[in-house]
């Protein structure tokens, strides 16, 4: 199956990588970063064009835009992987109606157009008879998408409650572990690579309400937005007030959670018992789905980075590669 790529973040440079180290039956024919673009029908030479992408800052002719790749690469499925836009959700809204135009799959990790078009996306796929799958907007490396659509197939959903922020978490792990200020942790956190510069979108809880509002669309079928989350972040706890969480035998978390029943979409940084399953340590994401059936079910592993990312995103392309035989 052939891949187009749009993005050479972390995560673009991930998923090129292991389709190029694994022998999955993939092949790149387009690469585009926010200056330049590549494209060959008959495969490109992706290590290559990273080694020129890290030494040069970009991957291919700045004369080929990323339009370019989308509508004018020979491919059958879309890989999109720029930037999140919470507030608008573009470009990217738009490179995935370019490509679900074309009857192109789609393939992505970018939480903006799925937590504020997802409807209109997948009814755009669905006209066109292709794919639009997205396991790697929410959790990282764990399959929670696929969780929901096979492994829990039957069962009612009847609530949510997930840790899904692994800056947080790590930020609460070592403010609880070493009485470490917040301000303390989080230029901790910012050292080792897992704060941006402005972790405003981490800390003020914006990016776990962003998941748990894609979460609660695809769940019960919702039209929320981010706006209807009652959000608040970890930048004002303190070490005394994990200290009176551990006195307890509790710990802090930021928790998402999705509860229809009580009309409950929140964010928030909640007191819970250490023996908890949702009490991960650093930058783990957990998810805990109450069902019907099943009971309570908790998944937990690697919520960000390259290769994890890449992960959910090549399971996707995988899914889609025996499902449709390849393509649209």
């Amino acid at each position: 199956m052939k891949i187009a790529l749009i993005g050479l973040g972390s995560v673009g440079r991930g998923v090129a990588e292991m389709i190029t180290k694994k022998d999955l039956g993939l092949t790149i024919t387009g690469l585009a970063d926010s200056k330049s673009g590549a494209m060959d029908p008959k495969g490109l030479d992706i290590p290559t064009l990273l080694t020129h992408k890290k030494k040069n800052g970009h991957c291919g002719d700045p004369d080929i835009s990323t339009l370019d790749i989308i509508k004018k690469a020979d491919y059958d499925a879309l890989v999109e992987v720029t930037p999140t836009n919470a507030l608008s959700g573009e470009p990217a809204i738009g490179y995935i109606k370019a490509a679900l135009a074309r009857k192109k799959h789609v393939v992505t990790s970018n939480k903006g157009p799925i937590a504020l078009a997802n409807k209109e996306l997948r009814t755009m796929a669905q006209e066109n008879g292709v794919a639009l799958r997205y396991e790697a907007t929410v959790a990282g490396a764990i399959p929670i998408m696929h969780t929901l659509e096979h492994g829990l197939a039957g069962n009612d959903i009847l609530a949510l409650y997930g840790v899904l922020n692994g800056t947080c978490n790590y930020i609460l792990t070592r403010m609880a572990d070493e009485g470490l200020t917040y301000e303390q942790a989080l230029m901790e956190a910012r050292e080792m690579g897992y704060a941006e510069a402005d972790p405003t979108y981490d800390v003020k809880g914006i990016d776990a309400s962003i998941k748990l509002v894609i979460l609660a669309n695809n769940i019960w079928g919702h039209d929320v937005r981010l706006t209807d989350v009652d959000c608040t972040g970890i930048d004002l706890l303190t070490p005394d007030a994990l200290r009176l969480a551990d006195d307890e035998g509790c710990t802090i978390r930021l928790i998402a959670e999705a509860i229809p029943r009580k009309n409950i979409l929140r964010v928030s940084p909640r007191i819970i018992e250490k023996s908890h399953p949702l009490v991960v340590d650093g930058t783990l994401n957990a998810l805990t789905l109450e069902t019907d059936m099943a009971k309570e079910i908790t998944l937990i592993g690697r919520g960000a980075g390259s290769v994890e990312t890449a992960s959910a995103i090549i399971g996707d392309l995988l899914y889609i590669k025996d499902r449709y035989d390849g393509s649209a």
